[in-house]
C-alpha cells in the first residue's frame, strides 16, 4: 500500500501588486484574496480618521497618535511608509514576519515607492508584479467609466500613470491586463510557481535526507 506523505512546511511570501490607477490592480487583489485562502491582504496602520463605513483592524489599523507612528517608523518597525495628504500610512513589520514564519502568504496593493522600501528590507521574500494597461487610451476610458473622479482628477491620474509605468523594470513580473480573466489566471500561475521555489521549502532538506538514507530493496 502506498504511503501518503505529510505536507512539507514552507516559508510564506510577500506578493506585491502595483499599477497605475485604473489598470485593474485592486480588482485582481480582491479576487485573489477571495479565491485563495492561503493568502491574506496586508493591513496598514494609519493616522487618518476612520470613516463611518470602515472597520478598525479590517480596512486599516487606526491610530490617533502621530508620535506613536513616527516612533514605529524611527525604530524600523515599518516595512514601508508614506505621508499622503497630511496623514501617515505604513505596514507594521512584526505581523508580516510572523505570517511568513507560519507559512502564510501576504498580499500588498501598493505603489512602486512602497514596493521599493519592502524590497530593500525583505528581498528574498518578495514576489513583485506590475500590472500594465493595454494602452493609455484604454486606461483613460476605464477611469472615465468608473465615474468616480472629475476630469481634472482623471487628468492627474493619467499624468501620474506615466511616472508609475516607467518603474516596470524593477518588478519580477509584468502583466498586461487586456483581459481580466486571463490576467487573473496568469497571476495565480505566478503565485503557484513561487510557492514551490526550493528556497521556500523549509522541510525539503530533511525529506531528501530521509530518501537518501532509506534502504532500497
Amino acid at each position: 500500500m502506498e504511503s501518503k506523505m505529510m505536507p512539507l512546511k514552507r516559508r510564506g511570501l510577500l506578493l506585491i501588486l502595483s499599477s497605475p490607477s485604473g489598470a485593474g490592480k485592486s480588482t485582481l487583489t480582491r479576487n485573489l484574496v477571495r479565491e485563495d485562502r492561503g493568502i491574506r491582504l496586508s493591513i496598514s496602520v494609519t493616522t487618518r480618521h476612520k470613516r463611518p463605513s470602515e472597520i478598525n483592524g479590517v480596512h486599516y489599523n487606526f491610530t490617533d497618535s502621530v508620535t506613536d507612528f513616527e516612533d514605529m517608523r524611527d525604530r524600523g518597525d515599518l516595512l514601508e511608509w508614506a505621508q499622503v495628504h497630511g496623514n501617515y500610512y505604513g505596514t507594521p513589520r512584526k505581523p508580516v514576519e510572523q505570517a511568513l514564519a507560519r507559512g502564510e502568504d501576504v498580499m500588498f496593493d501598493i505603489d512602486w515607492q512602497g514596493t521599493k522600501q519592502i524590497v530593500e528590507k525583505m528581498r528574498a521574500d518578495v514576489v513583485s508584479v506590475f500590472i500594465l494597461p493595454p494602452s493609455m487610451e484604454e486606461l483613460k476610458a476605464r477611469l472615465e467609466r468608473r465615474a468616480e473622479d472629475v476630469p481634472e482628477v482623471i487628468a492627474r491620474r493619467l499624468r501620474n500613470a506615466r511616472e508609475e509605468i516607467a518603474q516596470w523594470e524593477s518588478y519580477d513580473y509584468v502583466l498586461v491586463n487586456d483581459d481580466l480573466d486571463r490576467t487573473f489566471g496568469d497571476l495565480k500561475s505566478i503565485l503557484a510557481a513561487e510557492r514551490l521555489k526550493r528556497e521556500r521549502q523549509i522541510d525539503m532538506g530533511g525529506f531528501v535526507d530521509t530518501l537518501l538514507a532509506a534502504a532500497v530493496e
